[in-house]
């Protein structure tokens, strides 16, 4: 039985038994979760390895990388420049980095950009690794790419390139890189432990992940063996030229070691976003509400940032989606707390969110990257605390 430290408040009960459950039956090895109600946490839990090799236990600041959830940081950025007048989602991104323009992007907006419409999922030539993690060789091959797609006509996940797309105007506009900005204008003033682009003094706190191999291989399997709701994902996974594989083949090589105090420190407004689950959460809460006397949105930048942009099949991750500008809304796979919650889901189970309605904000970070229709970790969580609610 792994030991869960932390307390939640009267009534989310139900929450701590839900982490504490998954721990013993849904192979967490370890993990955190805090949520906020109405700008105040009501849960803060957190249990087991942070370094599974090492036996090193999860203590209360131990901070985790959240892969994609770091997209709604991200976005927060944006979105705060757009509430201060220094940039309009809806101009063209060329507007404020000229470059952009060539290949026939000229009139794509910001919007666009954020809700993953503008069809830069991936690029003819990638980038090698050592030259994208140093940013102007990635910003300058996404400028010159011409579009996969006719953009404005679909959304695709851009899984990977999105960071440095959206990063880059951050940049261009603010005058910091992403990471600085966010560290300046919402980290600072929040006291948020969350990093994008992790300092040297923070590295011994990070959490090891562990990676969890499927126990059945699809794609060594004739088609007929695989499940019909799976299939599509399969071949999308066994061609290398499918936009599955180019959107996440951005580097050269392509594989990415997240685990790389190298990789930690760069910044990768998209995928390597470093924090607790209590930085997490109260970043959420703070679009949403006053979180001891800070609210980061107003109520018409909320709106803005959460009206639905894109929804339906995407043929990057092979899966309904659906997209605010720079955030996931809810699906059936991710149904958060509502109809109205807004945030992001990273590789392998980590999630963010906020429910304006119920005045929840919710954070999850985990090291056991499992994913799939099979992970119920954060769903469960999520549940809890509707239940809660109730």
């Amino acid at each position: 039985m792994t030991t869960v430290e932390g307390e939640v408040a009267a009534g989310f009960e139900p929450v701590w038994e839900a982490f504490a459950a998954n721990f013993n039956r849904h192979a967490d090895i370890g993990a955190a979760l805090c949520v906020y109600h109405d700008g105040r946490p009501v849960v803060d839990l957190w249990g087991g390895l942070a370094d599974p090799n090492a036996s090193g236990p999860w203590v209360r600041d131990t901070l985790q990388l959240v892969y994609s959830a770091t997209k709604g940081a991200t976005a927060t950025a944006v979105h705060l420049l757009a509430q201060r007048g220094e940039l309009d989602v809806d101009a063209p991104v060329a507007k404020y980095w000229p470059e952009f323009a060539s290949n026939g992007k000229a009139d794509i907006p910001l919007r666009w950009l954020l809700s993953h419409r503008a069809g830069l999922v991936a690029l003819d030539q990638p980038v090698p690794l050592a030259e994208a993690l140093k940013w102007e060789p990635m910003v300058t091959a996404l400028a010159a790419q011409r579009p996969q797609w006719t953009p404005g006509t679909a959304h695709r996940y851009h899984g990977r390139t999105w960071g440095w797309l959206v990063g880059e105007v951050i940049r261009r506009v603010s005058g910091r890189t992403p990471g600085r900005f966010f560290a300046d204008e919402i980290a600072a003033p929040l006291g948020l432990d969350f990093f994008i682009g992790l300092p040297a003094s923070e590295c011994a706190r990070v959490s090891r992940m562990v990676y969890k191999r499927p126990e059945v291989d699809f794609t060594t399997l004739p088609p007929e063996s695989i499940p019909p709701e799976l299939r599509d994902l399969v071949a999308a996974w066994c061609d290398p030229n499918s936009l599955s594989n180019r959107a996440f083949a951005v580097t050269n090589p392509p594989e990415i070691d997240f685990n790389s105090p190298e990789v930690q420190a760069a910044e990768l407004p998209a995928s390597n976003g470093i924090g607790t689950a209590r930085g997490l959460a109260r970043m959420y809460a703070a679009l949403i509400g006053e979180v001891d006397g800070i609210r980061l949105f107003t109520p018409e930048t909320l709106g803005s940032a959460t009206k639905e942009q894109a929804s339906g099949a995407d043929q990057v991750m092979v899966v309904p989606s659906r997209f605010s500008s720079g955030f996931m809304l809810p699906t059936e796979t991710t149904p958060m707390t509502g109809p109205n919650s807004f945030g992001h889901t990273g590789r392998g189970g980590s999630l963010g969110f906020a429910d304006p309605k119920h005045g929840i904000a919710f954070g999850y970070v985990m090291n056991h990257i499992i994913g799939g229709p099979d992970d119920m970790r954060a769903a469960s969580l999520a549940e809890a605390v509707r239940q809660s609610l109730k």
